[in-house]
């Protein structure tokens, strides 16, 4: 991370939290606490209201703000919860993604909301049922080869098979349901729609290739077939 970078995201982070250490930020971004120090020196020499709250951290001037969009409580709220219920996803990619979005968002919230929020979010607990564990780290990645639709290369291994099979795919679409993250692509090999649990696929590449869109319709493929999709579970 650049220094330029790194100073954006101490701005970005001192704007979504009340009160951070130089220890936290120097943990966070993986550098001495002395760096810290010089980049707090530059944000104040640029002009940001930095303030140190003596044996407690660094915290911004109340009523600096670097965006016009507001946020209510009800809102601020939703999005606390939100955060909450994403952090059950078994897809890493996700959970870490939205957290990125969530620190972003709570950078422009009102002190006073953001001071709420944050017993929200110390009050409010999601409790996960599921029996199974397996996790993946894939979907940002595949939502990027469906908006772009882009070609993909996939390793797959159905449930209770130790097989693996190379698959060339046209991700089109995402469902979840029961906790699970489904991919729906046009399958290469089987030369129709699979349906492909993410977190059964070993091993993803996204090709620079792209396809041409085949228009695919969840609701219309539901409707056509009423106890499909074909799963590759």
């Amino acid at each position: 991370m650049t220094q330029l970078s790194r100073l954006i995201s101490i701005l970005t982070l001192l704007k979504s939290r009340r009160v951070l250490t130089a220890t936290e930020l120097s943990d966070k971004f993986d550098v001495s606490v002395r760096t810290v120090y010089r980049d707090v020196q530059k944000l104040i020499t640029a002009g940001v209201p930095v303030i140190t709250l003596e044996g407690r951290g660094y915290t911004l001037m109340d009523g600096y703000t670097v965006a016009p969009v507001q946020f209510t409580e009800k809102e601020a709220n939703a999005l606390i919860t939100a955060q909450h219920l994403v952090s059950t996803s078994n897809d890493s990619s996700f959970v870490a993604d939205f957290e990125e979005a969530l620190t972003k968002i709570k950078s422009v919230f009102r002190s006073s909301i953001l001071e709420k929020s944050e017993v929200l979010n110390q009050q409010l607990h999601i409790f996960d049922t599921r029996s199974e564990s397996i996790s993946s780290n894939a979907l940002s990645e595949i939502q990027l080869a469906i908006t772009n639709f882009n070609y993909t290369e996939i390793n797959y291994r159905k449930a209770n098979d130790t097989n693996i099979s190379f698959r060339k795919i046209e991700p089109c679409a995402i469902l979840s349901t029961e906790n699970k993250w489904i991919l729906m692509a046009w399958c290469h090999l089987r030369k129709d729609y699979r349906a492909f649990r993410i977190d059964r696929i070993q091993h993803f590449k996204i090709l620079t290739d792209t396809f041409e869109d085949r228009k695919f319709n969840m609701r219309d493929y539901y409707r056509e077939n009423p106890y499909e999709p074909k799963k590759n579970n």
